[in-house]
């Protein structure tokens, strides 16, 4: 090996530590932006958390307030980190459901803006939106499907709280014994809360420490996708490539992994865009790899639920667990019966034959589902 190469290879080895390095201080940040959350909503509503949380009492209101709020972070794993945080607080574990579910939807929004990058050539731009909105129409089902069992059985409230039962203690619903990131994280909230509780009131000290939350929440989650990407990208397209053309299975469980390393479903599936739009891929190819991608976002509202201590740990856990149980059974469910599996692949054949023959169709298409329908269900709630 000559002194260039090894000098190259040195180098690239320090970037790579420093990457790392930075990847776990971001988590860390993440860890402790989500217990922030949970303390500031508590600091802030108190004993009025009841009345506050009647604006998204009502199921759909919820399922749409994780729409739009998606639609505008672009990242489902921010919301929802969010949402663990307000479960912390005390946000009601029904409440928080829908906007799980809401969420998933919101997030697809990505793929759709990808496509408009093929918008020149008639025929590509057909493939191309077509790909993306099947994640779009594939989460749609999930919801149709599995918002009216949530609403008349609790069908994933009680699936979610049997998986986090045996953590629980009698009485309490307590994992304190359990919780191995309080030491790390409890010194670092304190240092935000102490000086906030003896200078601001209780409520507008809470209410900055939720913003300071969401604030470090999106930093750490931007910043770790972007370390990800370059410490995996490479290595999750070579995974795309041998996922592709081996069953559905395979499919699914590469799109989980791959989503699992760069931390962000749209970045999976966003990849696979401009492949289908070349017609380099099928969009029957892609579908199962975009199915593992909605399974394996699910593992940044996981990390996120090991951050919360206190009365609500338990329930924190269990909203992180919903979002897994929701994208698993929705993939059994609508991937596992072969009529419901094809309606997506319809839907989204459908809408790419008609963006390909008016652009006006595809305003349309994003206005309507992820701002007009979710704002104007979320005012009238109001």
């Amino acid at each position: 090996m000559t002194p260039h190469a090894t000098a190259v290879e040195a180098t690239q080895s320090s970037s790579n530590w420093f990457r790392w390095t930075k990847l776990a201080v971001m988590l860390y940040v993440l860890l402790v932006a989500v217990a922030m959350v949970g303390s500031g909503f508590k600091l802030a509503v108190g004993d009025e958390a009841k009345t506050l949380f009647e604006f998204a009492s009502h199921p759909v209101a919820g399922l749409m307030i994780g729409i739009a709020a998606t639609a505008l972070i672009q990242s489902s794993s921010t919301v929802t980190s969010i949402i663990v945080g307000l479960v912390a607080g005390g946000l009601p574990v029904e409440t928080a459901i829908p906007m799980v579910m809401g969420a998933n939807v919101g997030t697809t929004v990505t793929n759709t803006l990808v496509s408009l990058g093929h918008a020149r050539c008639k025929e590509e731009f057909r493939r191309a939106f077509s790909c993306a909105t099947v994640h779009d129409f594939f989460n749609l089902f999930a919801v149709a499907i599995f918002l009216p069992l949530e609403m008349m059985f609790g069908l994933l409230n009680k699936l979610s709280l049997w998986l986090v039962s045996p953590l629980s203690q009698t009485g309490d619903m307590s994992i304190k014994g359990l919780n191995f990131v309080k030491p790390l994280t409890k010194p670092a909230v304190n240092m935000v809360q102490s000086p906030l509780e003896s200078v601001l009131p209780g409520n507008l000290g809470g209410l900055l420490m939720i913003g300071l939350g969401i604030f470090a929440i999106v930093c750490a989650i931007t910043v770790m996708g972007k370390v990800m990407k370059k410490l995996m990208v490479g290595r999750a397209k070579d995974m795309l490539k041998n996922a592709i053309g081996r069953g559905p299975l395979h499919g699914i469980f590469s799109g989980s992994v791959v989503t699992v390393l760069v931390q962000s479903s749209s970045t999976t599936t966003s990849l696979m865009v401009p492949l289908v739009g070349t017609g380099v891929l099928k969009i029957r190819d892609v579908y199962p790899f975009t199915l593992g991608a909605n399974i394996g976002t699910c593992i940044t509202a996981l990390l996120a639920a090991t951050a919360v201590t206190g009365e609500f740990a338990v329930f924190a856990l269990q909203i992180a667990l919903v979002h897994l149980c929701f994208n698993i059974l929705a993939t059994a469910l609508i991937f596992g019966i072969p009529v419901l599996r094809e309606l997506p692949l319809k839907g989204a054949e459908w809408l790419g034959h008609l963006a390909a023959k008016s652009k006006m169709a595809v305003l349309a298409y994003i206005t309507l589902v992820f701002v007009v329908v979710p704002g104007g269900i979320v005012l009238l709630s109001q």
